[in-house]
């Protein structure tokens, strides 16, 4: 199970093609909105969450979080300790840890980045604390896999995908969309 945590303000494409590319894999993901099953991306675009948060069950089949990027989404995100509680209970897990965009900042300030290669959003990299910053567009570091924004949100999804179910099928699937970089 795969957690994408829908605050108002998000950045569609950062959260959406990630599910995409994730449920192209097989992965069963859930987007959990933080409020009621709605969320109003930062382009006003409204989504149907899957679930909401209060729902989600942080058990032995989580195998990642995600947040998507996005203003005032990532701080709506940070702002909410139910995020805060899966974001840990995938950190003490061993799971997979995911934040494009501006949500890398949420890690920085939680000190999940000390030591670690992390991106983020350009103008984010002051909040990545301890974190030796990389401008690239998607990194992986342990179990955290950060990336820069909304033209990298297909890669971010694949590395998400490569890890947990091999990158023979996350090339596959690239293959079958036409991807060219």
């Amino acid at each position: 199970m795969v957690y994408v945590f829908l605050a108002d303000g998000f950045e569609e494409i950062e959260a959406l093609a990630p599910v995409d590319f994730l449920r192209r894999a097989g992965i069963t993901v859930k987007t959990a909105s933080l409020k009621g099953k709605n969320a109003v991306g930062a382009h006003n675009i409204e989504v149907i969450a899957d679930i909401n948060i209060d729902d989600i069950s942080l058990n032995e089949d989580v195998e990642a979080v995600i947040l998507p990027g996005g203003m005032p989404g990532s701080q709506n995100l940070y702002d909410d300790e139910r995020v805060h509680k899966a974001i840990d209970f995938a950190v003490d897990n061993n799971k997979l840890v995911c934040a494009i965009c501006a949500a890398p900042f949420i890690l920085g300030r939680k000190g999940l980045l000390k030591g670690k290669n992390a991106t983020c959003f350009p103008g984010f990299q002051e909040e990545l604390t301890g974190a030796i910053v990389k401008n690239q567009g998607v990194v992986k570091d342990g179990n955290i896999i950060t990336a820069q924004g909304a033209g990298v949100a297909w890669e971010f999804g694949e590395k998400i995908a490569s890890e947990l179910v091999g990158s023979e099928i996350s090339q596959n699937i690239l293959l079958g969309l036409q991807w060219k970089k």
